[in-house]
């Protein structure tokens, strides 16, 4: 009788730092040195900025060691490069989700999460409003129902962090969410909130976007996702979908294209954040797809 062999344990390392020779020797040394085998390795120089960034997926062959190990052992070589990094396993991170009254990005993430294809667990739904309680639960998701008004904002606000806590959720996703969240609340999710917006960023902004967009007779429907900042729809840009248009598109039409592209944009935003591929830099981004 065969026995089940274990498989081997899978982490990622991300990290950026000034540029310098040795960096990567260092970096793959140690690895070699701790019983990991490189599975993917993917680096940017930004010569513009001086820096290097880095994302390597290694799985452990010898040895045994968890990410928590691994990462204190390997804070020697990135205080001699001065790295800003993170070692961790391969595991999903666990999302949740807040919502207003539109549905279309909640129920394309709940179909992806559900099909296996998002590498990202969701773990619960909030809103201000009960409109999508009965589609989170029909996923299996704990929905909390959580008003916001001018006056009751800061218990609101703290009543979502609790809720964050109580599920141990890494990240925090916007899905089209429709009530501005304070600089302290941006700032306590910095990094860990990824918010949808209806165009490329800064354009159309305001009610009814849509229909700005038909007034002015665009070509191209678009989203952004980005990174939730204490500067409105400014933060860290982390995905773009396009949808090419013309004139028969009535506001009607481009609603409806529009969405596709702001739940397009938002999956691949959680997916790439959720699997660590996503590397802050300065006001920008670097994407390891």
């Amino acid at each position: 009788m065969l026995r089940e062999m274990a498989m081997p344990r899978r982490f990622i390392l991300t990290l950026s730092c000034p540029q310098r020779p040795g960096i990567v020797h260092a970096v793959t040394s140690f690895l070699f040195g701790h019983g990991c085998d490189i599975v993917e390795h993917q680096q940017f120089d930004d010569p513009l900025r001086g820096a290097l960034f880095l994302r390597t997926e290694v799985v452990k062959v010898t040895g045994e060691a968890d990410a928590e190990h691994l990462a204190s052992a390997f804070k020697e070589v990135a205080e001699e490069f001065g790295m800003s990094f993170t070692l961790s396993d391969d595991r999903p991170q666990r999302v949740l989700v807040m919502v207003s009254r539109m549905g279309h990005c909640l129920n394309d993430l709940i179909f992806r999460w559900r099909a296996g294809s998002l590498n990202a667990e969701l773990v619960a739904v909030v809103s201000n409003h009960e409109d999508l309680r009965p589609m989170a639960e029909a996923a299996g998701l704990p929905f909390y129902h959580v008003p916001v008004t001018p006056e009751s904002k800061p218990q609101a606000e703290q009543r979502m962090l609790e809720i964050v806590d109580q599920h141990r959720a890494e990240v925090v996703v916007l899905a089209r969410y429709m009530q501005v969240l304070s600089d302290n609340l941006c700032l306590k999710l910095l990094g860990r909130a990824i918010n949808i917006h209806h165009s490329f960023l800064p354009g159309f902004k305001g009610a009814k976007p849509y229909h700005q967009a038909f007034d002015r007779g665009v070509k191209l429907v678009g989203a952004t996702a980005h990174y939730v900042t204490p500067t409105l729809d400014e933060g860290p840009i982390i995905e773009q979908e396009v949808i090419r248009i013309d004139h028969t598109y009535d506001p009607r039409a481009l609603t409806t294209v529009g969405r596709d592209a702001e739940a397009l944009a938002l999956a691949r935003a959680v997916r790439w954040h959720s699997e660590r591929r996503v590397l802050l830099n300065e006001r920008s981004t670097v994407v390891f797809r």
